[in-house]
């Protein structure tokens, strides 16, 4: 007797069903069906292809799909309904990769990371979290290359990098030992931004990357890593790949581009992978190391509210944290004001009001920190902001109280 399926409880993990059967290209169906390991079966000319899993779960369960070459003949409709409805009951992992990459199209980054499988299942929670926690930080500092190189970020353009990852989608990390990302390519039938230059500038990196650790490996050559930076590698960068080689044999990290896109220009359609080993890690540490002590600071002009006040005495200089509204594009930024600057300072935040400072933003910290801090001024806001910022200060009337007449 059939039962109907009761809702999941989880439902992000529900596999997508898929574009309609009406709009999906078979021959994108068929290219991801190979990318992700299916067989195809049978003659290889012909105007169906019978594809089967790649693994035992879906061998168990008897999937086989039989997909038209092309939407030319007449029940090519129904055998992509068909298709998709088996894959949607499929028991083969990768057919719910399948259908994320069918229902939009999507450059896919796949890690393989290369070490035992954890036999305890705490050791397993972990390396699936550090797997994920790397791939993570590295499509973060390939989007932040991708709005612009710097040796060093620090804090700068985190909110933009983020939202540049809003579309993300990423597999589960079996083991620790497996990762794969999906970067919807293009406006697609989801909102967001569109994932190819994140996906472009990583590519670029990691080979730029690959290249600058085998020139110093081999060489010695301090310097190796400074032109790479033009090519997107940063601190992020190297220390996002640090963490996913440390404990393992290796990385390897594979990059697809969408079928229905196509590779975008200057590309070669099939990318070669890239792979970093253990005997890379004391040449990438250096690398970081080297781009966080080389970065400039930042000469800036900046406006922020004060959030809080501190300094040893009654009178005397004293340190004032801003949230920043305008001028950099970090949240927050800590800054020692003398005197008299430390006193308008205050007086602003009395009267709901931010202010405005010149200095320079230095990179120890990640560019948190303003340095030479001067031409500190209130600046006049709409009502609504001089609201919340007097709503902060009451929240806060004993800390700044305290503040201000010294401890």
């Amino acid at each position: 007797m059939h039962r109907p399926t009761e809702p999941s409880r989880h439902p992000r993990h529900t596999p997508p069903g898929g574009p309609p059967p009406e709009t999906a290209d078979p021959a994108v169906l068929a290219a991801l069906l190979a990318r992700h390991g299916w067989r195809r079966r049978g003659a290889a000319a012909g105007p169906y292809s019978r594809w089967t899993p790649p693994d035992a779960a879906g061998a168990r369960g008897r999937t086989s799909l039989l997909v038209p070459d092309s939407r030319a003949y007449p029940d090519s409709a129904d055998l992509v309904a068909e298709a998709l409805a088996a894959l949607r009951h499929s028991p083969a992992p990768s057919a719910r990769d399948v259908l994320i990459a069918l229902h939009t199209p999507v450059d896919e980054i796949h890690w393989q990371r290369d070490a035992p499988e954890p036999e305890a299942p705490a050791a397993a929670w972990a390396a699936q979290e550090q797997l994920r926690a790397g791939a993570r930080a590295l499509l973060l500092a390939a989007a932040l290359a991708a709005r612009g190189t710097a040796g060093y970020h620090g804090a700068r353009h985190r909110r933009q990098a983020e939202t540049a990852l809003g579309r993300l989608l990423t597999g589960t990390a079996a083991g620790g030992r497996e990762l794969t990302a999906f970067l919807p390519v293009g406006p697609g039938a989801a909102p967001g931004p569109d994932g190819r230059p994140v996906t472009t500038a990583l590519l670029r990196a990691l080979y730029a990357a690959r290249d600058a650790t085998d020139r110093q490996r081999a060489t010695g050559a301090p310097d190796a890593f400074e032109p790479a930076v033009e090519a997107g590698v940063c601190q992020e960068l190297t220390e996002a790949i640090a963490e996913l080689v440390r404990g393992s044999e290796g990385i390897r990290i594979t990059l697809h581009w969408a079928p229905a896109a196509g590779p975008p220009d200057g590309f070669a359609a099939r990318p070669e992978p890239v792979a970093f080993g253990p005997g890379d890690l004391p040449v990438l540490r250096e690398a970081g190391a080297r781009y966080i002590r080389d970065e400039p600071p930042v000469a800036v002009q900046l406006t922020g509210a004060v959030v809080r006040m501190r300094r040893e005495d009654r009178g005397g200089p004293g340190t004032v944290r801003l949230r920043i509204l305008a001028g950099v594009d970090v949240p927050q930024v800590r800054a020692t004001l003398d005197e008299d600057d430390y006193r308008i300072a205050g007086h602003a935040h009395l009267l709901g009001m931010p202010v405005r400072m010149s200095g320079r933003l230095e990179s120890t910290g990640g560019f948190r920190r303003l340095t030479d801090a001067r031409d500190v001024m209130p600046v006049r806001v709409d009502d609504g902001e001089r609201d919340r910022l007097l709503k902060s200060l009451h929240e806060n009337i004993d800390f700044f109280e305290e503040a201000c007449g010294g401890e």
